[in-house]
């Protein structure tokens, strides 16, 4: 049987269809315009579901969904977003059920990504495993025995507002991919003939697509951000594995396409950070599913809730 996966972000549209292995057959992938909102959005997705649903030699059965802010993942009500105006309150499983004729099934996409990976990524044969996504924002996830473990309405795992000290700085206030762009702006203007420097000159936004390339030729600055970044992230991080102890942390999102530098700077924090009991503390794992961690997981929403009905 296949379902329409659906990843709902403040930057990208995602929709696929595929299976609940997590093998997708199909993919519409859309530009989010924030100034078009919701509203925006919605119509995005309504022109595209129809091709979805009904490709193939049988109709899709199901919808899933990851979307980028807490919602009541029972009834599919959005509480927010942070990024696109036009969501609060909104009956986004109501909705899409009307659109579709289908069951839908909604969750947060930080959620729905350690779905993903748990089954059929990086947390594969893992049990149980923590997500951290680190993109425009920070968030997280937590799959225990194969389910996804769920707090009080509406959401749970927010590592991203973790606070690093009393004053309310929060690990997203440090790590999110806008914070890490303006640190290597902030550094690439002291060392304007760098590695980093040269490649980010007149640049405003993105510098961390800039920041594996400067690592690799031994870039100072770029290398102190890395590891400030760790060393937040670690901490933040040390809370996650005092309270729940997962056996693997899977990073994924943007910044984690830094690659092998970035997963061992975290490895190597967390660990000093963990009560001894715990060392060296969980397996840091780079994500599996690369971009499609989200969609993959919708899919995998959708046919896991089918089967529980």
């Amino acid at each position: 049987m296949d379902y329409v996966g659906i990843e709902i972000g403040g930057t990208k549209l995602q929709l696929v269809r595929g299976d609940g292995s997590g093998r997708i057959v199909e993919r519409r992938r859309l530009a989010v315009d924030a100034a078009e909102g919701g509203e925006g959005i919605r119509r995005q997705i309504a022109g595209a579901l129809p091709g979805l649903i009904a490709a193939g030699s049988a109709r899709a059965v199901g919808v899933g969904v990851g979307f980028g802010g807490p919602v009541d993942w029972r009834t599919g009500q959005v509480c927010c977003s942070h990024q696109v105006k036009g969501w609060h309150d909104f009956p986004l499983g109501e909705w899409l059920a009307k659109e579709t004729g289908l069951p839908v099934h909604v969750d947060n996409d930080a959620n729905v990504a350690a779905l993903g990976e748990a089954l059929h990524g990086a947390g594969r044969s893992k049990d149980p495993v923590f997500w951290i996504n680190m993109g425009s924002g920070v968030g997280g996830g937590m799959v225990v025995g194969g389910s996804l473990y769920h707090g009080q309405r509406p959401g749970e795992c927010e590592v991203g507002h973790v606070r690093l000290d009393k004053s309310g700085v929060t690990v997203e206030d440090r790590c999110s991919g806008w914070a890490v762009d303006a640190r290597l702006r902030e550094v690439a203007s002291h060392h304007p003939t760098g590695p980093l420097g040269l490649r980010v000159a007149g640049k405003t936004g993105g510098e961390a697509r800039h920041w594996a390339a400067a690592l690799a030729e031994g870039d100072a600055g770029a290398q102190a951000v890395l590891s400030e970044l760790a060393d937040n992230l670690g901490f933040g991080l040390s809370h996650v594995v005092q309270l729940l102890h997962p056996e693997v942390v899977v990073v994924g999102g943007g910044l984690s396409l830094v690659g092998e530098p970035l997963r061992a700077a975290i490895a190597e924090a967390l660990g000093r950070y963990v009560m001894d009991a715990f060392r060296p503390g969980p397996e840091v794992r780079l994500a599996g599913l690369g971009e499609d961690s989200v969609p993959v997981g919708a899919l995998a929403l959708a046919a896991s809730r089918g089967r529980d009905g």
